[in-house]
């Protein structure tokens, strides 16, 4: 099987949800001596980019887009230690700090972020639920961050988004970060009014966003 069919069948089984495919190319990729960050990157890569844009046009919904990053996950398993082996990694688009803020315990939209992020190639420091503004300004400052997403489900618990902001800006931290705000509570007014710097209503445009933003903050 030559590198073109393995390529192709590799985004297929991204496309096609298809997870014993993307289990049986990848290691055929590897048998048959293909550049492993190739096949990520040509390969499962391209079927995310078809499956993102199916996902914004509303032809496939959430549940898809998730078994779609599912499988590009198990490929992964396979990939990412001959991409270690190598000396190789996947070129990071960024870190991003991201958690629910405080008085709020709802974890399911902030774990699609990350898994969408992680796969699309961002490095996600993951904090977890009712989150203290220090913790996500600690954590902020000691991974070097690009990015901070504040998610909030609860109408009580958006002043948590508010409070990092402020926080940042008092101590003078507010332009080194992207501050990202989402939830089922969020709103594009409410991020306007605390000075976020980006809003999605979900997952994907969540990472198409911050895509843009990042490649602005590095020109």
């Amino acid at each position: 099987m030559g590198e073109t069919e393995i390529l192709e069948r590799l985004k297929e089984a991204v496309v096609n949800f298809d997870e014993s495919l993307v289990q049986e190319m990848a290691n055929k990729a590897i048998e048959e001596g293909l550049d492993p960050l190739k096949a990520v990157e040509e390969g499962m890569v391209k079927g995310l980019d078809i499956i993102g844009e199916k996902y914004e046009k509303e032809e496939i919904f959430l549940p898809e887009l998730m078994m779609a990053a599912n499988v590009f996950q198990t490929g992964m398993k396979i990939l990412e230690p001959r991409i270690a082996d190598q000396g190789k990694e996947r070129e990071k688009k960024g870190v991003v700090v991201i958690g629910t803020v405080k008085g709020d315990i709802h974890k399911i939209g902030k774990d699609i972020v990350t898994l969408l992020m992680r796969t699309a190639g961002y490095e996600v420091h993951d904090l977890g639920e009712d989150v203290d503004l220090f913790t996500f300004i600690e954590t902020a400052k000691k991974v070097d961050a690009d990015a901070i997403g504040l998610s909030a489900l609860l109408t009580s618990t958006l002043s948590g988004q508010k409070d990092v902001i402020e926080a940042l800006t008092q101590n003078g931290l507010r332009d080194k970060y992207i501050v990202m705000v989402g939830g089922g509570a969020v709103t594009q007014e409410w991020a306007e009014m605390i000075g976020a710097d980006l809003y999605a209503e979900n997952a994907q445009v969540a990472v198409r966003k911050l895509n843009e933003l990042i490649t602005q903050k590095r020109k």
